[in-house]
């Protein structure tokens, strides 16, 4: 097992306004971020949310959690999509600053 893919998106939402944005917002703009990623499962529990993504016929598992002022995302890739992982790492922080953006419209 490889040690997860750590991103930190800071924001200036609050906890609340940060978790609904993610609620409303994360399976579109995963597909439209990577077209041949599928989000299979989406889990919330307050403010973390377990998901499990399908990329190139492998699974990928992953935890997001919500804070005051920053998001962070870990993803476990298996080893497969593990040589995608830094250009998973830039579409991760991308998408995230665009839904937690102060003009983001969701």
């Amino acid at each position: 097992m490889s040690a997860p893919l750590v991103v930190s998106i800071p924001h200036r939402l609050g906890r609340e306004e940060a978790v609904r944005r993610l609620k409303t917002g994360l399976g579109r703009a995963a597909a439209a971020s990577i077209p041949v990623m599928q989000v299979e499962e989406e889990r919330w529990s307050g403010d973390s949310m377990n998901f499990r993504i399908r990329a190139l016929g492998q699974i990928a598992t992953g935890q997001v959690d919500v804070a005051d002022d920053h998001v962070k995302v870990q993803v476990v890739l298996p080893w497969l999509l593990q040589r995608f992982a830094e250009m998973a790492q830039a579409t991760i922080r991308k998408r995230g600053q665009l839904l937690l953006g102060k003009d983001a419209k969701s």
